[in-house]
Parts: C-alpha cells; sequence; structure tokens
C-alpha cells in the first residue's frame, strides 16, 4: 500500500514538474533588442551608462533579453534617435528628450530646462511631482514610452575661445548649445547651434563656433575642447541636473512580459545611479586636469546670470501661450522647484556651504 501510494504521489510529482517546466520556460521568453545611443563609444560614462543597462537585462534574465547598444552613426544619427524609436526602426534608444523639443517644447522638461532644477529634484519631479505622466503624455504621440536612465549633474558652462565680460560679448556667439537654452540664449544675441556631441570639436577647431558646452569636466578632457579654447565658465545654468532617458517604442514595450518590463525599469534605475555616481567621482579630477592644461576657469558674470534668467522667463511665458501641455508642465516643475527650494536652503545648502568653508581652511 505505501509502495503504490509512493508511486502514486511520484507520478503526480513528475507530471507537476512535465507542466511547470515549459511554464517557466515560457515565462523566459529570449528578446533581442536594438538600442541606439545619441552619445559616442568615447565617452564611457555617458555611453557607457547604457551599456550599464543592457548588462542590468541581460544578467537578471540569465540572458534571454539581450539588448545591442550602437553608437550614432551605426543605425542613425544621434540627433535621430526617437525617429528611430517612432519608426520602429529600433527598439529603444539611450538619449535626452530636450534634443526633441522642436517636435514639442514639453520634452524639454523630460531632461530639464534652464534654472530648473538639480538632479535629485529633477528626478524627484519625475516620479512624484508629475513629471512622469506629463512628457511620458507627450511622447505617446511618438509611439514612445521613457523611463529616466542617467543624469549627470549640474553641467558646466562649456569651452569659450574669448572671455566673457558683458552681456555685449554675446551677441553674436556662435554657441553648441542643445535643448532650450539655445533658445534662452538667443533672446540675448548668441547664434544656437545643436550639434551631435561626436562633432562638436572639429566645428569649434575649424572656427564654425565659438563655444561649446557638453557635460562636465571628465567629457570635455575627452572631447580636447582644452586644445581650441581656454577659457572654461560655470555653471551651466540651463542643465542644472539632466536627465537622461531609455526611450521605448511603445510596440515593443508592450509586447514584453510584466516582468521584463519590471526588469528593464529597476535595471534603468540602477543605470540612473551609476551614472550620476561616475559623474561626481571622476568631474573632481577632470577639472583639475583641465586647468593643469591651461584652462582659464571663469564663473559667468552675475549680469549675464540675471539677463539669462530674465530671458528664460519670456521665453517660458511665450511657449506656454502656445503650447497647453508645456504650460501644464512648467507650472508643475515651478510649484515643485519652489517647494524643494525651502527645504533645500534649510538642509542641503547650509550643509553644503559649510562643508565648502571647512575644506577652505
Amino acid at each position: 500500500m505505501e509502495r503504490r501510494s509512493f508511486l502514486k504521489s511520484g507520478a503526480l510529482a513528475a507530471a507537476a514538474t512535465a507542466v511547470a517546466m515549459p511554464a517557466v520556460a515560457q515565462s523566459q521568453p529570449e528578446v533581442k533588442w536594438r538600442l541606439t545611443s545619441s552619445f559616442p563609444k568615447s565617452l564611457d560614462t555617458i555611453f557607457g551608462t547604457a551599456q550599464q543597462f543592457s548588462k542590468y537585462v541581460s544578467e537578471a534574465t540569465d540572458g534571454k533579453f539581450e539588448i545591442q547598444v550602437f553608437a550614432p552613426g551605426e543605425i542613425v544619427p544621434g540627433l535621430q534617435a526617437l525617429d528611430a524609436v517612432s519608426s520602429g526602426t529600433v527598439e529603444c534608444a539611450h538619449s535626452p528628450t530636450y534634443f526633441y523639443i522642436g517636435k514639442d517644447p514639453t520634452l524639454g522638461l523630460g531632461t530639464g530646462i534652464p534654472f530648473g532644477l538639480n538632479a535629485r529634484q529633477q528626478h524627484s519631479w519625475w516620479f512624484f511631482g508629475g513629471g512622469e505622466q506629463i512628457v511620458n503624455g507627450v511622447l505617446d504621440r511618438f509611439n514612445a514610452y521613457s523611463i529616466p536612465c542617467g543624469n549627470s549633474g549640474c553641467q558646466m558652462g562649456g569651452f569659450f575661445r574669448n572671455e566673457l565680460k558683458s552681456i555685449d560679448d554675446l551677441k553674436g556667439l556662435k554657441f553648441r548649445i542643445g535643448g532650450m537654452g539655445g533658445a534662452v540664449l538667443s533672446k540675448l544675441g548668441v547664434v544656437p547651434t545643436q550639434i551631435a556631441p561626436g562633432d562638436v570639436y572639429p566645428a569649434l577647431e575649424r572656427g564654425a563656433i565659438d563655444a561649446a558646452e557638453f557635460v562636465g569636466p571628465y567629457d570635455d578632457e575627452k572631447l580636447g575642447f582644452i586644445r581650441v579654447a581656454k577659457y572654461y565658465y560655470y555653471p551651466g545654468w540651463w542643465e542644472g541636473g539632466a536627465m537622461l532617458h531609455l526611450i521605448i517604442g511603445k510596440d515593443a514595450w508592450n509586447k514584453l512580459p510584466k516582468h521584463y518590463q519590471a526588469i528593464v525599469q529597476h535595471a534603468c534605475e540602477a543605470a540612473n545611479n551609476w551614472m550620476l555616481a561616475k559623474y561626481d567621482a571622476v568631474n573632481p579630477g577632470g577639472l583639475r586636469r583641465l586647468v593643469a592644461q591651461g584652462a582659464q576657469l571663469r564663473g559667468f558674470p552675475l549680469p549675464v546670470m540675471e539677463a539669462a534668467l530674465k530671458a528664460a522667463e519670456e521665453y517660458y511665458a511665450e511657449t506656454s501661450a502656445k503650447s497647453a501641455d508645456f504650460k501644464k508642465g512648467y507650472d508643475s516643475m515651478v510649484a515643485f522647484r519652489g517647494e524643494n527650494l525651502l527645504w533645500w536652503q534649510v538642509a542641503e545648502l547650509s550643509y553644503d556651504s559649510f562643508m565648502n568653508r571647512l575644506k577652505a581652511r
């Protein structure tokens, strides 16, 4: 009797295993995506963030979900990443949404706007202040969905061939600058141009532009700007905490099993933290080396900062009058910034200020 019971239970267990194994296999389908980055391979932090993301996804799925990362030009140019996602040429892209403000100005808010939020505030606004719903509501029209996947922190103001002494020095200045910073500076006489990262140095070397900004010291050193321009300005008030995104085609996203979607979201968050931590680690040394190579460190003159702030507010008012989506997003961001700055002044700013005074002793 015991033998018959054992055999019966063993048969049932075997049958259950036979059913369960295919179910497990089916829940871990093999998926292969292509990701186009907007950044050259030479920039190991910002391009490397996409590689880290891909690695996290592969590891979490035992290699079942593979995402191959491509540099600009290998599939499409860096500034056409969203188009490639929208058309289904690739499943996803790693890019800042502000590259695409020509399609809709609201997309500028996804990365960050002049005199906007710092890195932590931008991240918080996205998840808890309505940013995700506002920006993805616009991207939905382009058959796309985005998840934060990297942040540069506050950026530098860029390398300039000539010193800025007054607002008049901005008139006619040909400046490589992305996003809304260019639109704001154009009100002050600057001639902005958006050039893909890999093409900036040749333009500066040829004199096609007079100044260029990218991210910060670590990347600026790699791009070689110091060889053709020596005045290095700060802060990059147009990018107080520039958020990058994994931009995914809606069709590709909807085909993923729910647990694969969860893995992508968690991998993006891990890559986001990796990028910010990496820049915080490598930028101090990059700044020291650039100064040693002859970079003349300069803060933007206060009159330039104040004029830029006024121009930015005028631009936002004009854009809000034309775009209800932008107005909704901008109003949301401003309200969120106001609350955050109250808290920042009490704790973060006072602590950082004290620690900087301590370092100076």
